[in-house]
């Protein structure tokens, strides 16, 4: 799992699940204002099991322009790195950097070709992996891609290479700061063959996520780019100081992809902050061509205003978090196919443990979770236009995957039971339980805030309702947004006592759980530490067998909720919708989003 910010939250990349099952999703279309359910082709049979991969399909014609709305601004774009890894820079990032495998709608994973003709695991002891590259597999300045694009991007994400810079280091001046090592850190060596276009990689460790591996939405960095800018011997990444991939590590947080040789179906020819970034097909391209003319991704932070530009023709494609208002606007726009999907992205209250009161009283924080009404949440926001949503009771898996297991409502937590929340308290030795709560050594508990992102309506409900109910502990909370393009920042500084957001995942749960919930881990940001929780998933990530893994990873998941670190609150909503004279759009909500396909996207033949 890699997750984050937003991946973040859709900012954040974020993470979670092994390979699963066939997500349920409802779709319909517009069509003359009508707002029925399914009265379109296009998107309406994603819904159709065994169509999640295919539907909206349709051979194309050349030209049109098509342009997608992205949520936040980019503000850095090493999509690796803890700060970069967002939502909408993996999207951005889709039509010009490639990766080994790319992650389905079905939750599946499929090889990429153009980049690798092969992927295999030819010996499990030690477990080896040979990567056969496309003979034709280049960088758009010529340079093949080769193993020492494999070394690199190893190298910069294991966590030993280039380590990451101290805390004190704020700027990061100084070393690769990865937001997951998952896997990279189990590595013994990278090495190349056959003029570079093989390479081997052995495994010091067992890692059961190895096709997580170089790609699952990371995508590669031109290692020969970040050599050149370092000073460092062209294709030899192996020799590479720390220092000199800090300074590669950098150029690619700093640059966008117009600075530097990229590898997809377009190459980005404008990118204007905050903004937009417009692409055109590459012609360098040795993959299937492109057939759009242009393609834009377009920067509207306010949910609110995206089905305005979609009636107006300002935009193609839009995937905002489903709000009643918005869904019954989008219905009414003719010539507009839509689908409301679930799949891996959660929404969640996290606490930070840095706050010294939250941090050191347990009972706090588990009267706080339990006083917490989920039923309550969903029934105001997102039931009203999703009433088959459930609440969700795991952190590592949703309904519907191997691994899900109820983890969550033995504790109470999320369930609203003020008597039991209460209890802990008094248990504790707290008083003005219910007016003004104070700790046992009598200090004040809170004001805390609770933080979302600027124009999420339903995020704001969110913070409210836990207002209130957290008023009737005594505990005063303060709602405090957080600009749209801000998440990442406000997370890794540990600017927030309570925020809500949702982990955008990818198929792999075992390496997610690594980067959210073990000690020091890139998306940890509210500083939780369990030893037992560290070791569970450890010996999880070791263990090829998957039934076996996700069983570890329940029972590290039981810990965590006596802990009460993290309130899972539902599998949220997806809401895609496209004009319907284009095709081959469709709903991913793994980390990489509708783009994952986005050099088939183009007009309707």
């Amino acid at each position: 799992m890699r997750a984050h910010s937003s991946a973040l939250t859709r900012g954040l990349a974020l993470t979670a699940g092994l390979v699963l099952a066939l997500a349920a999703c409802s779709s319909g279309g517009g069509g003359g204002g009508s707002g029925g359910k399914g009265t379109s082709a296009g998107l309406t049979s994603c819904a159709t099991e065994g169509k999640a991969d295919t539907c909206n399909s349709g051979a194309t014609k050349a030209g049109g322009t098509f342009t997608y709305v992205i949520e936040k601004n980019i503000q850095q774009w090493n999509v690796q790195d803890t700060n970069g890894n967002t939502f909408e820079n993996a999207e951005a990032l889709s039509p010009v950097l490639p990766q080994v495998f790319v992650p389905q709608p079905d939750f599946s994973v499929k090889l990429n070709t153009d980049l690798v003709t092969s992927a295999t695991q030819t010996s499990a002891s030690p477990q080896t992996l040979v990567y056969k590259i496309n003979p034709k597999a280049s960088w758009n300045d010529g340079t093949p891609i080769t193993a020492d694009d494999f070394v690199y991007y190893w190298r910069t994400n294991d966590g030993k290479d280039c380590p990451p810079p101290p805390a004190s280091d704020s700027t990061q001046t100084k070393g690769c700061l990865p937001e997951s090592t998952a896997g990279y850190d189990r590595i013994k060596s990278v090495t190349g063959s056959d003029n570079g276009k093989t390479v081997t990689v052995v495994m010091a460790r067992p890692y059961a996520d190895w096709k997580s591996l170089f790609g699952a939405g990371y995508p590669f960095y031109p290692a020969h780019v970040a050599e050149k800018v370092s000073g460092a011997k062209a294709g030899d990444a192996a020799h590479m100081t720390a220092a000199q991939m800090t300074q590669g590590w950098q150029y690619f947080q700093k640059n966008p992809p117009t600075k530097y040789a990229t590898a997809g179906p377009y190459k980005m020819t404008e990118w204007v902050d905050n903004d937009h970034a417009t692409y055109e097909p590459d012609p360098k391209w040795s993959g299937k061509k492109a057939t759009l003319q242009r393609l834009l991704f377009k920067v509207i932070s306010d949910a609110t205003q995206e089905p305005i530009a979609l009636r107006n023709n300002e935009v193609q494609g839009i995937y905002p978090q489903p709000e009643v208002d918005l869904v019954n606007q989008v219905k009414a726009i003719p010539n507009v196919t839509y689908s409301i999907g679930s799949g891996l992205t959660w929404e969640h209250f996290d606490l930070n443990l840095h706050n010294p009161v939250i941090g050191k009283y347990l009972a706090l924080r588990q009267a706080m979770f339990t006083a917490i009404s989920v039923k309550d949440i969903m029934a105001k926001t997102v039931a009203q236009f999703d009433p088959g949503v459930k609440q969700l009771y795991n952190h590592n898996f949703v309904p519907g995957t191997a691994g899900y297991k109820d983890v969550v409502s033995a504790s109470g937590q999320g369930s609203g039971d003020l008597t039991k929340a209460k209890k802990y308290l008094t248990d504790a030795k707290f008083t003005g339980v219910g007016t003004a709560l104070k700790t046992p050594d009598g200090k004040a508990v809170g004001p805390f805030d609770c933080r979302y992102t600027t124009g999420n309506q339903i995020r704001q409900s969110e913070c409210q309702i836990l207002q209130s109910d957290l008023a009737n502990l005594g505990i005063k909370v303060t709602i405090k947004p957080i600009g749209a393009a801000d998440l990442g920042t406000v997370l890794a500084g540990h600017q927030y006592d309570i925020i809500v957001f949702a982990w955008v995942a990818s198929p792999f749960a075992i390496s997610g759980a690594q980067q959210l919930w073990t000690t020091g881990a890139g998306g940890n940001y509210g500083g939780y530490s369990n030893k037992q929780v560290d070791s569970l998933i450890s010996t999880a990530i070791g263990e090829t067998d998957q039934t076996k893994a996700a069983a570890l990873l329940n029972q590290a998941d039981q810990i965590m909720v006596n802990d009460a670190y993290v309130l899972p609150l539902y599998q949220k909503p997806t809401f895609l919708a496209v004009q319907t004279r284009f095709v081959n759009m469709r709903n991913n909500s793994t980390n990489v989003g509708p783009p994952y396909n986005v050099g088939e996207w183009g007009l309707k033949k």
